[in-house]
């Protein structure tokens, strides 16, 4: 164990996993603590859960701080793929019984195999690498996990560039968000920004910044955009601050029946997403 609590990499040329029983394990506990946002603010890890999200992991060059797999799992084919990619990598690799991955895990009947990951942060690019085609979406204080994986996972659908956080925000990379974002939180980038310093990027932002509003006047299908696009949404409930719709150089809404005002924060962004991003995708 490293000493900020971390598992440290396996030596190489490893190449069986270790088992564990015992549910007092060090290992089995850093894993449980990851459901806590304290301690995967204090690691900078987080758990993704099943062979599919691990494949997506491999494809996007994340490599496993630690791999979990139940004990006879490795029978499987592409299970056997992902233990020796882990063992390969230098990872640790845990073989452990129902219990101890029912433990870790939270649930009964669990993933046969789930990773641990270092969670990966990046910086807005400066304005002279961006790009007309370039969209990418800002959500202030985003309190739904369940919604911001799903925002993640539609990025990437329309081939957006990232996700900026703004203010205090869910953790996209609590279990529930990665869950939600079907691997997607591996290929998009993430920004976290202060509101302050969100508001200074959007003075020098070369195309629009759009914002969506309950306010606005305009259809979101009837603007011209001018790309660069920074697409800003609001949180579930409050919606856009007042600062941030001032920054904002055009204020949308999306057109509803009856007596509904919004919509869903994650229906919402990929109505925009897709209106923005449409003319450049293709079947």
């Amino acid at each position: 164990m490293s000493s900020d609590g971390t598992p440290r990499r396996a030596r190489s040329g490893a190449r069986a996993p270790r088992p564990v029983t015992s549910l007092q394990n060090e290992r089995v506990k850093l894993i449980r603590s990851l459901d806590m946002r304290k301690a995967r603010r204090e690691t900078g890890l987080f758990v993704a859960e099943g062979a599919a999200l691990l494949v997506t992991a491999r494809q996007h060059n994340f490599v496993p701080v630690m791999l979990v797999m139940l004990a006879g799992a490795a029978r499987d084919g592409i299970a056997r793929g992902l233990v020796e990619w882990a063992l390969d990598s230098g990872s640790e690799c845990l073989e452990v019984s129902e219990a101890v991955l029912a433990k870790i895990a939270g649930k009964q009947n669990p993933q046969m195999l789930l990773g641990v990951f270092r969670q990966r942060w990046t910086e807005l690019p400066d304005e002279r690498h961006l790009t007309e085609s370039d969209v990418w979406l800002a959500v202030e204080q985003g309190r739904d996990p369940g919604n911001l994986g799903t925002i993640i996972r539609t990025v990437e659908a329309v081939g957006a560039k990232g996700v900026i956080l703004v203010g205090p925000s869910c953790d996209p990379f609590s279990r529930e968000a990665v869950r939600a974002s079907m691997g997607s939180v591996f290929a998009v980038p993430l920004l976290r920004m202060t509101p302050q310093s969100f508001l200074a990027r959007l003075a020098m932002w070369p195309g629009d910044v759009v914002g969506a509003h309950l306010r606005a006047s305009k259809d979101f299908r009837s603007v011209a955009y001018r790309g660069p696009v920074m697409l800003v949404m609001g949180s579930e409930g409050p919606g856009l601050s007042e600062a941030l719709a001032q920054a904002c150089t055009e204020l949308v809404r999306i057109p509803m029946a009856g007596s509904l005002d919004s919509l869903n924060l994650a229906v919402a962004a990929a109505l925009l997403l897709y209106q923005l991003r449409g003319p450049a995708l293709r079947l």
